[in-house]
């Protein structure tokens, strides 16, 4: 490994930290604290030396099979962490640790069956073969989970703790549209990909007819949901927590969800007519009636 190559990789480090304390400090203002400092600085800082730990196995093993379990797992640990461990929390609060812990406890179980089936995650092949590499995924990871939840988070250790009102109840219904939208999803594409008629074929059915993407979908609208019912607890530097739905749509939709994927369905399917008329009449992310895409086109 060159030397160049060596401080661009340390660069990417230094710029994912530099985030973090960022978020940490802005989301840590007007916020309950342990022993003088935030609670959200030690959260943000417990989420990082999860991935870290986590890292030293996985590198020594060089396996990706625990990675996304690790993610959910820390989701879940500092979230139940908060709930039990800090005092006065309003229904805002409790309900926005349900809906994590629901949300990471599905998605974390999804994930490690889906990797315990095909035994390997190939966005990893390369990447395991570099350390420093393979240290910087990790610690993406710990800013995924810390951005992605920063809106409950900072709401749950507010000192503002907001009563009921109208955000609340929308941010609910949206989450759990969300969630029901996400979950069915990938219950559909895992049925399909259980049929071994099915393995090399591309989905079309279900929510899947409607959406290229309709998991994502789902997962945004639930991302929206919980920024919509941590408002109200926001003040201040704290508002830094509603780039929580921001960063998820930006992370989906340009970055390593959707264009990731159809990098790989088009060198999969590309020459596929069938394929190409899928995508002509379907739409890419936000469900619509089969047709009505290529109809507006």
């Amino acid at each position: 490994m060159n030397v160049v190559s060596v401080m661009k990789k340390l660069a990417v480090t230094g710029i994912v930290l530099a985030l973090a304390v960022g978020v940490a400090w802005a989301g840590g203002q007007g916020g309950a604290t342990l022993a003088g400092v935030p609670v959200f600085v030690v959260v943000v800082a417990a989420a990082f030396a999860i991935q870290w730990l986590a890292y030293i196995p996985a590198q020594l093993l060089h396996t990706e099979r625990f990675f996304d379990a690790t993610g959910s797992l820390t989701y879940l640990v500092i979230t139940v962490a908060l709930l039990t461990g800090l005092p006065d929390q309003g229904p805002r609060a409790l309900a926005l640790g349900v809906a994590v812990i629901v949300w990471a406890g599905r998605l974390g179980t999804f994930l490690f069956l889906r990797i315990r089936t095909s035994g390997s995650d190939s966005r990893f092949d390369a990447i395991k073969r570099s350390p420093l590499r393979f240290f910087n995924v990790w610690t993406l990871q710990g800013l995924w989970v810390t951005i992605t939840a920063s809106a409950a988070w900072i709401a749950m250790t507010s000192a503002t703790q907001a009563p009921l009102t109208f955000s609340f109840f929308a941010g609910a219904a949206l989450w759990a549209a969300g969630f029901v939208i996400e979950v069915t999803a990938d219950a559909q594409k895992s049925r399909f990909r259980a049929d071994p008629s099915q393995r090399k074929a591309f989905i079309t059915t279900g929510l899947w007819s409607w959406s290229q993407h309709p998991n994502y979908f789902g997962e945004i609208v639930m991302w929206i949901g919980v920024a919509l019912v941590a408002f109200p607890n926001l003040a201040g530097w704290q508002l830094v927590g509603l780039l929580s739905p921001v960063f998820v749509i930006v992370l989906l939709t340009r970055i390593s969800g959707i264009p990731l994927l159809q990098r790989k369905a088009e060198a999969t399917w590309g020459e596929d007519p069938a394929f190409q008329e899928y995508r002509r009449r379907t739409s890419l992310l936000i469900p619509m009636p089969p047709g009505v895409v290529s109809k507006a086109g």
